[in-house]
Parts: structure tokens; C-alpha cells; sequence
């Protein structure tokens, strides 16, 4: 009963940290996004600004969600080739 308790507790916390994840990254997007244009406009503060921080920080966010994904996806495809599911009469 533990167990299942601390592994219920663990899967909701990767889920929290995974959501925060994409948040960060939907952010970054827009924030290049923003950084674009203000760059157009002779302000080249934020991309610059950018450029800093996307090796330490925003590249590994990236690599983190798409490894999520790929993960998830493995192991949704191993539950359906592993674990057939029963027929309904």
C-alpha cells in the first residue's frame, strides 16, 4: 500500500514538472518571438538576452519534453503490444 502510495506520489510530481516544463518552453517561444521583432525594431537587448540564456537553460527544457514525449510514447506502445486488452461481449 505504500508503495503504490510513493509511486502515486512520484508520478504526480513528474507530471507537475513536466507541465511546468512545456510551460517554460511555450514562454521561450514567445519570448524569441518577441525578441525577433524587437531586434526589427533596433532593440537588440532581448535577443541578445536570448542567445545567453538558450544553451544553459532553454535547450535543455527542450531536450527534457522531447525525451518525455518519446518516453511515453515508448511505453504506451510497449502497453499495447505487451498487454492486449480484453474484448467486450
Amino acid at each position: 500500500m505504500i508503495d503504490f502510495i510513493s509511486r502515486l506520489n512520484f508520478k504526480k510530481y513528474l507530471d507537475n514538472f513536466l507541465l511546468f516544463n512545456l510551460f517554460i518552453v511555450i514562454f521561450s517561444a514567445f519570448f524569441f518571438m518577441f525578441s525577433l521583432i524587437m531586434e526589427i525594431n533596433g532593440r537588440s537587448i532581448f535577443l541578445d538576452f536570448f542567445r545567453r540564456i538558450w544553451e544553459p537553460f532553454i535547450l535543455p527544457t527542450i531536450t527534457i519534453l522531447i525525451s518525455s514525449i518519446l518516453f511515453i510514447a515508448i511505453i504506451s506502445w510497449l502497453k499495447k503490444k505487451l498487454l492486449p486488452e480484453e474484448k467486450d461481449i
